[in-house]
C-alpha cells in the first residue's frame, strides 16, 4: 500500500530523517500499512504489545474499559502521531488499552524489535530513529503528567477549564479545536456527559467561553 510521506515527515520518530531515506528505512524495519474501518481496533486490550503504530490518515483513540464497562479515553491521535510505543518498549506481555479507529484510517505498523535492535545493514539513519524514540517517550510522559493534573481536579468545571486552558496553550491561541466530541471529552475527563454539557452551558452563559461542537474560544483565559 502507498505510504503518506507527509504524515511520516510530521511524525517525531522520523525527525532528521530525509524523505529519500524513509523508504529504505521502512523496508529495513519491515513496516507495513493497514486500512482500518471506523470502530475497528488497531490494537486490542489483552493483545500482544509488539508493534508501534503511526497514524497516516484518519483518526484513532486510545482507551481502556474497566470491569463495569466505564470507558476512559487516554488520547486521541491525529495523522503523524505515534502510539503503542510505551507498552512495546516496556516489554509488557499484554496491552492494557485498546486503540480503535473513530473514522476510516490508515496506519503504519512497525515491530518494536526491528526498530531498536542493531541493524544488520548498519543503516545510517537507524541510530537517529532510536534517539527520536527516546524523545517521544519522554514527551508522552509529560503528556501523561498533564492529564493527571487535569483529571485530579475536584469538580467537572475545574477539570474542563484546566483542559481547555491546556489546549489553548498548545494551540497558541484562545480559539482552538479539540479532538473530541462531547462523549469523548467526558470519557477523557472521567466525568458524566450530562454534567459536562451543563458546565459548558454555564460557562457560555457566564461569558467565559464560546463553543460550537469541538471548537472552543476562551474569552477569559
Amino acid at each position: 500500500m502507498p505510504v503518506n510521506f507527509d504524515a511520516l515527515a510530521a511524525c517525531p520518530l522520523f525527525e532528521g530523517v530525509s524523505r529519500e531515506d524513509m523508504g529504505a528505512m521502512l523496508q529495513c524495519m519491515q513496516a507495513r500499512t493497514v486500512d482500518v474501518a471506523k470502530g475497528e481496533a488497531v490494537f486490542r486490550a489483552d493483545g500482544p504489545a509488539e508493534y508501534v503504530g503511526i497514524l497516516l490518515s484518519g483518526g484513532v483513540r486510545v482507551f481502556r474499559d474497566d470491569f463495569d464497562g466505564n470507558r476512559t479515553i487516554q488520547a486521541a491521535m491525529r495523522p503523524g502521531d505515534l502510539f503503542g510505543e510505551t507498552f512495546a518498549c516496556a516489554g509488557v506481555g499484554r496491552l492494557p488499552v485498546t486503540v480503535e479507529a473513530d473514522r476510516p484510517s490508515r496506519v503504519l505498523l512497525i515491530r518494536m524489535r526491528r526498530m531498536i535492535e542493531t541493524c544488520p545493514s548498519a543503516c545510517a539513519f537507524h541510530n537517529r530513529v532510536v534517539m527520536n524514540l527516546l524523545k517521544v517517550l519522554a514527551a508522552k510522559n509529560l503528556m501523561l503528567n498533564q492529564k493527571l493534573e487535569i483529571t485530579s481536579r475536584r469538580t467537572t468545571r475545574e477539570k474542563l477549564l484546566a483542559y481547555l486552558s491546556a489546549q489553548a496553550r498548545a494551540a497558541g491561541s484562545d480559539a482552538f479545536v479539540i479532538p473530541f466530541d462531547r462523549q469523548g471529552l467526558a470519557d477523557y475527563l472521567g466525568v458524566d456527559r450530562s454534567a459536562l454539557s451543563v458546565e459548558i452551558g454555564k460557562l457560555r452563559r457566564e461569558g467565559v467561553i464560546e463553543s460550537h461542537r469541538s471548537a472552543f474560544t476562551l474569552l477569559h483565559p
